[in-house]
């Protein structure tokens, strides 16, 4: 079985960040793509003497849980408490397993465990000279109850733990929402963030608000919630956060009312890292283009993800992590098969984007020498 492996070595500090994606095949059973993943994944922790920083594990309900057996059993001896983010979609072209992504650090750090007041372990803090990189990983409501109830007791338990550390989320550069059932209650979530962003002080009083890149979906956290959030922090007084609200052809998603900015970079414990927010077939007026043509918002879609790359000054070869999101089996597979696109690490899935007309999603991660 074919596995991806990106590696980023900084010169200046000697610490990696090493990103591995694995994605599901048709073609070959799940216990044995996930064993032989969980088993590498394994071997280069031995073998760079790295740790886990956050990671994702995608398919259908019965999927993950059974991927979380098959990784609790082979990472025994390695892994720390922190569990990963379970997310849960629709059978798509290759089953019930889409993939799994895992974002290690090595050298000379060790995570810091982060964990709820008495509570489970939640993320992970490394350490080095030049930064402090937070990531929190499954954060979610404690009890059902309406959607938008459960979003924002999300987002406060996520305050609070960066307020225990010492910041808040003006230091928060990347959320990844996981909201089920999305299109009954996207427009709910916004209006709960944009609230709980102007209390923060991410809104209001300025022009260029320092909101987050981030992506929100129709994929549901495994618990059975209505939403979860994972998302990435850096804690150092001196980190500087560069937010780009536009790129490419697209303007401020915040013109239509969702607050997140359309990228954001920042110095990571590897070097220097970009997040592309979720990115659609969207023009310059916040409206869908392409409406019913699956093919020609894939093709728009990804140029606009290039587009935002290049405005950032990142090459398509430091992307190291992306997700493609495709509304229907028939997406995905126009997807996969669609000739000369670009050479990442695709993760492939089938869920609901937040508007019926909009077929097609596209989330990055790249990362260069600082």
């Amino acid at each position: 079985m074919e596995s991806e492996y990106f590696v980023y070595r900084s010169v200046s500090s000697g610490i990696q960040e090493i990103f591995i994606t694995t994605a599901g095949k048709p073609d070959v059973p799940v216990q044995l793509q996930v064993e032989t993943f969980y088993l590498t994944v394994r071997d280069l922790m031995a073998q760079d003497n790295a740790a886990v920083f956050q990671e994702r594990i995608f398919g259908t309900e019965a999927a993950v849980k059974d991927i979380q057996e098959i990784r609790s059993r082979l990472l025994e001896d390695c892994a720390d408490p922190v569990p990963p983010s379970l997310l849960v979609g629709s059978s798509g072209i290759c089953g019930e397993y889409f993939g799994i992504q895992v974002h290690l650090v090595a050298g000379n750090v060790t995570p810091e465990v982060i964990k709820y007041p008495e509570g489970p372990a939640i993320g992970r803090l490394v350490k080095t000279p030049h930064c402090q990189y937070l990531g929190l990983s499954g954060i979610t409501s404690h009890a059902n109850g309406p959607a938008s109830g459960q979003a924002r007791a999300m987002f406060d338990q996520a305050n609070a733990i960066l307020k225990d550390l010492g910041a808040g989320f003006l230091a928060v550069p990347r959320t990844w929402l996981w909201l089920r059932n999305i299109l009954d209650w996207y427009g709910d979530l916004n209006a709960v963030r944009n609230a709980f962003f102007t209390e923060c002080g991410i809104l209001g009083g300025t022009v260029r608000h320092p909101m987050p890149a981030s992506t929100g979906i129709g994929l549901g956290p495994a618990n059975g919630r209505a939403c979860a959030m994972d998302l990435t922090a850096v804690l150092s007084p001196d980190s500087v956060i560069e937010y780009h609200q536009a790129g490419g052809k697209q303007q401020s998603a915040y013109e239509y009312g969702s607050a997140f900015s359309r990228a954001s970079a920042v110095r990571t414990p590897g070097g220097r890292t970009a997040f592309i927010s979720g990115t659609a077939s969207i023009d310059e007026a916040g409206l869908t283009t392409h409406i019913g043509d699956p093919k020609a918002q894939i093709a728009q879609t990804i140029e606009n993800v290039i587009a935002v790359l290049n405005d950032m000054d990142f090459d398509e070869d430091t992307v190291v992590q992306v997700m493609a999101y495709c509304k229907t089996k028939d997406v995905q597979s126009l997807f996969m098969a669609m000739p000369n696109k670009p050479n990442w690490p695709w993760i492939s899935m089938v869920c609901d984007v937040c508007r019926d007309d909009l077929l097609f999603e596209i989330e990055a991660l790249a990362i260069k020498e600082a």
